[in-house]
């Protein structure tokens, strides 16, 4: 077994996303300490030049026509080869939709134990240690893996993504290219498209500001508070997944893992409580302020300012304030 921490690569038409390059920094800060290497793992087509930049001491690009597109199938034949041949320490993935099909079959797979939901790792005395976010964020548990190697689910989030990025002037990482190690021409999965959502909706992703709804607006009767709301701050309205999936809202209005990542100035969360899946699509906001009666709320965790009152009281005091402001 080497001591080497493999960063699984997440591409999407043509871009690599930032889970890749938070994972990256967090393996280059962690690999010394194993007496490893920091490998970033790439699937792809002809897509060479997108792998050199994610931040690490090599890059293993599997090029393959079957690899341009995301399939789980096809995926998980060439990670478990690939293990199964390097065996690395660590392999990490994100728990992320992708990752979600990935990271428990390869665990099966290869053996391997799954250690998932991680916000944190640290190397104690040369073992991983991490740190999971479970229940809805309010609980972290600490565990450490069962035997030396495993793999590793990490949020989004969870680490800085700068660390991991190749910047301009930096050397770039040696690629190296290998064909897939196992047949790809039988996958019973395959892409077909991407769907687009359909258009017409507001595009909460180039919105400045954003009030962003969840369960806590009790009803459909009450969208109308967040949207008078969202007019006099000059934003639009937002949700998490339980305001998407009871149709009070579109799903072009969801934010999180299965909806939509924003990065506004200001994130208006009101009563969300901030599971991993909805902190995953807004905690790049430039201000968060969560509203909410739970003062344990996991939002609280990634908020700049917060406060633990009725949502539905909040919205028209501060509608009002804040048109009493513009008219002055």
């Amino acid at each position: 077994m080497s001591n080497d921490i493999w960063v699984l690569a997440e591409h999407f038409k043509g871009q690599v996303t930032d889970i890749t390059y938070e994972m990256a920094g967090k393996a280059r800060q962690l690999a010394p300490a194993l007496g490893g290497q920091t490998v970033g793992v790439f699937l792809g087509s002809d897509m060479a030049t997108l792998a050199a930049s994610i931040g690490a001491d090599r890059v293993l690009y599997v090029d393959d026509p079957a690899l341009a597109h995301f399939n789980p199938e096809a995926y998980g034949r060439v990670l478990q080869a690939l293990i199964q041949e390097h065996n690395p320490r660590v392999v990490m993935i994100g728990s992320t939709s992708m990752g979600m099909d990935l990271a428990a079959s390869l665990s099966v797979a290869t053996g391997l134990p799954l250690l998932a939901y991680v916000n944190g790792l640290a190397v104690e005395n040369g073992t991983l240690v991490a740190v999971s976010q479970i229940y809805g964020g309010k609980i972290q548990a600490e565990a450490v893996p069962d035997g030396e190697a495993c793999i590793v689910s990490c949020l989004v989030g969870a680490f800085p993504a700068d660390a991991g990025r190749v910047e301009a002037g930096q050397a770039a990482p040696p690629v190296e290219t290998i064909p897939a190690p196992v047949p790809l021409d039988d996958l019973k999965v395959r892409f077909v498209k991407w769907i687009e959502p359909a258009g017409g909706d507001v595009d909460i992703t180039q919105q400045a500001v954003l009030v962003s709804i969840g369960r806590g607006i009790g009803g459909a009767e009450n969208i109308e508070l967040a949207e008078e709301l969202a007019a006099a701050l000059g934003g639009a309205v937002s949700a998490s997944r339980p305001v998407t999936d009871a149709g009070w809202l579109p799903k072009t209005r969801q934010v999180g893992k299965s909806g939509l990542t924003v990065k506004p100035k200001v994130y208006l969360a009101l009563g969300i409580s901030g599971a991993p899946e909805h902190l995953e699509g807004m905690r790049n906001s430039e201000l968060i302020i969560a509203i909410n009666t739970d003062p344990k709320a996991p939002i609280f965790d990634v908020a700049h300012y917060g406060a633990t009152c009725d949502m539905l009281d909040l919205m028209p005091a501060l509608t009002e304030a804040v048109r009493a402001r513009q008219a002055a």
